[in-house]
């Protein structure tokens, strides 16, 4: 499902995401547009075989498990779960994601 920006700021801001961890809602914004273009199913193959799911591009390398590949799972997510038109496991996963010394520069 494609969220429209406005639909996907109400969403984020609900999670309280605007100013967590110094990041404010036009920077998740912004990330979600480049990643995804809004769309809660996007699932691409990157350069190094990995797979990215989700409105957030959230990786299998290290993020979530899609039981072919193996994977840290530090968000404790099936990947295919990052797909659904509900976002809320995917933003409990980038709030992790965030949380981790690289920040946002982890997309």
């Amino acid at each position: 499902k494609a969220l429209g920006r406005c639909q996907l700021a109400q969403l984020l801001q609900r999670q309280q995401l605007d100013g967590y961890r110094g990041y404010s809602l036009a920077d998740w914004l912004c990330m979600a547009f480049y990643e995804s273009n809004f769309d809660t199913a996007a699932k691409s193959v990157n350069a190094d075989s990995s797979t990215s799911f989700g409105i957030f591009q959230i990786n299998n390398r290290l993020w979530c498990t899609d039981e072919r590949s193996p994977s840290e799972n530090l968000c404790r997510v099936a990947c295919a779960d990052l797909l659904t038109s509900d976002i809320t496991d995917d933003i409990i996963c980038a709030k992790k994601i965030v949380r981790h010394p690289q920040g946002m520069d982890a997309w």
